[in-house]
């Protein structure tokens, strides 16, 4: 979907004047429109394959392999990490906890700063865990941690039968085509630098083997393949992930703002309130590398960036990449009309889920049941929340599972007279009847 004028302009308006007083050598944002890529504005010396490294948003899809694995009924978010790895000494903290930095787990590992030194193989750094990379109670509150990370890396690998990388590319990499995301930088990839405070000058930084520690941080990636995985996170590809298991992921386990509540963690994913608007995904940093990927998922429209320098100016208060970025994915969303879907005759309902449709009553309260792609859509009119949907609920006759809105995993009853007429409704144990005004 293309970008109307005034929103490539005000994009590359944008790009251009961040870089100017950026201080990096090459910026490169991507605006992704339902699944697709629909503009790259860059400055500085920029080619369309060129790659950086990511970072933290490899986190996201650490994360995604510890879902996909739960899906498969191998772990629970809940379980406690030494069931997964027995005699670790900080393993009183669940899986969940991990995901959303909110285990109370160190930020970093044992010895020398990881980022940049080389890393060790999996079991000599589980080897270097002490208890006190415990810092905090779990559910203490927000501290975000590498080693957490590190630690999930090393579930999956015990789980999955195979390492962390392999795993990757069979179950994420592989199918969703990303042939220019890599363990290890593969040209044409851009150099990265630390830039000196006082004066023009910078300094490539180096570029190793996080070992242990790659699930935190490791990969590499281009602007086209990080906005294919933006369009996952919007619209998910159920062979990779089904829709419910991504917006579980999305949903808040810790704020770590407590003060605006404009930031929080999900499972894997940073959120972001920005207004009336969140935005999910995360930002991303290695030596010599700042990353970003932000999803409005109501609208399928998101924004990846790149910078090659440690740090970027931006705006005079410090907020970097990552508050350029969400600056840019407000300024397209602002200027971009929200896309409708085009109305188009479904099926019709069974001859025994008719009768359950139109006006509803409870408590004074009008609701309005419609039927739509195969299922019980209920509006209710009076309050204007969000609609309910039911599915029917395997082989129980005339009772349904909501799952959507309010009633999200609740039952919907169909109450019928001796006759076998529709008599009235039970949702969540609420009764539902077309007379506005029943006799109680």
């Amino acid at each position: 979907m293309p970008l109307l004028p005034e929103t490539v302009s005000r994009v590359e308006e944008l790009v251009s004047g961040a870089h100017a007083g950026g201080r990096v050598p090459t910026l490169v944002a991507g605006v992704v429109r339902a699944g697709a890529l629909a503009h790259v504005a860059a400055a500085g010396d920029y080619a369309p394959d060129l790659q950086f490294r990511i970072g933290s948003i490899t986190k996201t899809m650490t994360a995604s392999l510890v879902l996909a694995l739960r899906d498969e009924g191998k772990l629970a978010l809940d379980d406690l990490l030494y069931r997964h790895l027995p005699g670790t000494p900080v393993g009183a903290v669940t899986l969940r906890q991990l995901l959303g930095h909110a285990g109370g787990v160190q930020r970093e590992p044992d010895g020398d700063w990881w980022e940049r030194s080389a890393g060790m193989d999996v079991d000599t750094f589980l080897s270097t865990l002490t208890a006190d990379k415990v810092s905090y109670p779990p559910l203490h509150g927000y501290h975000y941690s590498n080693l957490a990370y590190g630690l999930l890396g090393a579930v999956v690998s015990r789980l999955g039968g195979e390492d962390w990388r392999s795993m990757l590319t069979k179950r994420i990499l592989g199918p969703l085509q990303l042939q220019r995301t890599t363990y290890g930088p593969a040209e044409p990839f851009a150099r990265g630098y630390v830039m000196h405070p006082w004066l023009d000058s910078m300094r490539e930084e180096p570029r190793l083997d996080a070992g242990a520690m790659a699930p935190a941080g490791q990969l590499w990636s281009t602007v086209a393949d990080l906005a294919r995985w933006a369009g996952f996170l919007a619209d998910p590809d159920p062979a990779v992930l089904p829709e419910a298991t991504v917006a579980e992921m999305c949903a808040p386990v810790v704020i770590s703002d407590l003060d605006g509540w404009r930031a929080g963690h999900g499972l894997g994913l940073q959120l972001w309130r920005r207004g009336e608007r969140v935005f999910v995904g995360h930002s991303g940093s290695m030596p010599g590398y700042v990353a970003l990927l932000a999803v409005h998922r109501p609208s399928q429209t998101g924004v990846v960036a790149f910078a090659n320098a440690y740090t970027m100016h931006y705006g005079g208060h410090g907020g970097g990449l990552s508050a350029f970025g969400l600056d840019l994915l407000d300024a397209v969303l602002d200027r971009e009309p929200a896309r409708v879907a085009p109305w188009r005759p479904g099926t019709p309902p069974p001859p025994s889920v008719e009768p359950l449709t139109g006006r509803w009553w409870w408590m004074g309260q009008e609701h309005e049941i419609g039927w739509s792609d195969g299922e019980l859509v209920v509006t209710p009119l009076t309050t204007g929340r969000t609609p309910w949907r039911f599915v029917p609920d395997g082989p129980v006759a005339d009772r349904w599972r909501g799952r959507s809105g309010d009633n999200d995993g609740e039952f919907l009853q169909v109450i019928r007279s001796a006759s076998g007429d529709v008599a009235g409704l039970d949702i969540a144990t609420s009764a539902f009847t077309r007379d506005p005004w029943p006799a109680v």
